[in-house]
């Protein structure tokens, strides 16, 4: 019998897990919530919106639970927000201990 010559093939599985890998889509936080706003618009049907994005419908209404959720957690009050780039350089910085719990070295000490 002949030795086959050449490189040996990956197994079909390998092959198979590598093609989903490269294919499967990775949305980003401000897609996923502007696809649910759109459905929530109502002005076409989910099945459309997501024939039109490319997504399953199951997947629509996971993200949606999962907005609606935060936001009804964070109407609670039981999530704390962070502070916007804005709001850091309005107070003044990090802080009063310089943002690592330590004294600042320029300040006399309280």
């Amino acid at each position: 019998m002949r030795q086959k010559s050449g490189p040996e093939k990956a197994p079909a599985e390998q092959v198979v897990m590598d093609i989903r890998r490269a294919t499967r889509r990775q949305f980003t936080a401000e897609e996923k919530i502007r696809i649910v706003l759109e459905g929530v618009r109502g002005e076409e049907s989910i099945a459309e919106l997501c024939r039109r994005e490319g997504i399953a419908s199951s997947m629509y209404y996971g993200w949606s639970k999962e907005f609606l959720d935060a936001g009804k957690r964070r109407l609670a009050g039981d999530t704390a927000r962070a502070a916007t780039s804005d709001e850091v350089t309005a107070s003044g910085g990090a802080g009063a201990e310089g943002g690592r719990g330590r004294p600042d070295p320029g300040k006399p000490p309280a």
